[in-house]
């Protein structure tokens, strides 16, 4: 028995890949147990915050960066950083934005979900672009200048999802709003690997870069990376630390908030409710060194070492790897919906990628199987595909 069996739940087995709703992946070794030692000791969260900033900077070429609870919470801190600046007044009003730059430019057809966390902050955003490629009706997305058109003086930042068929190019959306002024934010929660877009958005002129820490950087779930120029990370950490302390008491490391810029000390901010621990801090730093150090091309073989074994014990009749830095075992099947249903609620459960299920397709992604899982996960998929 595990402390899963203990609790009562079921291990599943994640051919989904890592996504939060089925909780991640696992943690390697050595970062279980940097995490582990790092829950032994207490240390000032802002002087971890800081020695944090400068492996991040290193990693990403960036001025500083933060570890945050997830590439949400960076896009929410990067959001209120984009607004509040380093005024105490207005980090302490926010999400009431009044009297404040209160928008927040996006193209239309990179809205999703998660610009939750944006809105979160008090903002509007405000959609430019008919992205008929995406819709089918012709060829046409945003457009450069349909940016620029939309900037007012209320326009805090332009907030660009990074894909890899997002458009306009971002060196484009840069270049439009710095020449008024306006900060840019990247949601690039996806992006990895490769571990060469680590530094991609902040050398193409990003202000802020958000990243997820539990996907491929292989970091505890719920920790993410956000990195760019100095004064906009200041912002956001002020908006995420306690600073239930005096002013006279308070010393932060000046390579992260400089003390002499603010008026006062300002309250717990819109973002303390993103708190991180220190045992998140210290895995997220230990993962990314190693993602750094093992390269794309060692995990695209593992990767595409899984998938051909499931391949294989599917007998090659309805399976196909695709290619690409994490190679993916796609599945052809009569009834898409009805084979996750089936492969979810058997013995062990499976989540495989339903994103193509209604097409009949499922897609095994292999980043967060474990060799173990190979022989079962081929029994199952046998047991619905046939």
């Amino acid at each position: 028995m595990g402390i899963y069996e203990d609790l009562g739940v079921r291990p599943i087995i994640n051919a989904k890949g890592p996504s939060t709703r089925v909780s991640g992946g696992f943690l390697a070794p050595e970062v279980a147990a940097a995490m582990a030692a790092a829950g032994t000791r207490c240390v000032e969260m802002a002087e971890l915050q800081a020695a944090a900033s400068r492996i991040l900077a290193e990693a990403t070429g960036a001025e500083a960066g933060i570890v945050t609870s997830g590439a949400a919470a960076g896009l929410l801190l990067g959001t209120a950083a984009c607004v509040a600046g380093l005024d105490p007044g207005r980090m302490a009003r926010l999400p009431d934005t009044r009297g404040m730059k209160n928008e927040v430019i996006m193209i239309r057809s990179q809205r999703n979900f998660y610009d939750h966390a944006i809105r979160a902050a008090g903002v509007r955003i405000v959609e430019v672009g008919l992205p008929d490629r995406v819709a089918g009706a012709g060829v046409r997305d945003a457009e450069g200048w349909e940016i620029a058109d939309a900037i007012t003086e209320k326009t805090a930042a332009v907030v660009y999802v990074a894909t890899g068929g997002a458009r306009p190019a971002l060196e484009e959306v840069v270049r439009v709003a710095h020449g008024r002024n306006v900060p840019v934010l990247v949601d690039a929660a996806a992006q990895l690997p490769p571990a060469s877009n680590l530094k991609r958005y902040i050398a193409l002129g990003a202000d802020l870069v958000a990243y997820s820490g539990g996907k491929a950087i292989g970091g505890p779930q719920g920790s993410g990376v956000l990195c760019g120029r100095r004064e906009l990370i200041m912002s956001a950490i002020l908006q995420n630390l306690d600073l239930d302390i005096e002013w006279s008491q308070w010393a932060p490391p000046p390579s992260l908030i400089d003390k002499d810029r603010l008026i006062g000390l300002p309250p717990h901010g819109i973002g303390r409710s993103c708190k991180v621990g220190k045992e998140t801090i210290v895995g997220l730093l230990v993962a990314l060194k190693r993602f750094v150090a093992e390269g794309d091309e060692a995990r695209r073989v593992v990767y595409r070492a899984r998938v051909e074994r499931l391949a294989a014990q599917l007998g090659g009749a309805r399976g196909s790897i695709r290619e690409g830095l994490v190679p993916k075992l796609v599945i052809e099947v009569a009834d898409g919906v009805a084979a996750c249903l089936r492969l979810q609620s058997g013995n062990p459960p499976v989540q495989v990628d339903p994103s193509r299920a209604a097409e009949g397709i499922l897609v095994i992604n292999p980043v967060c199987l474990r060799d173990e899982d190979l022989d079962t996960l081929g029994r199952r998929l046998r047991e619905v595909v046939g």
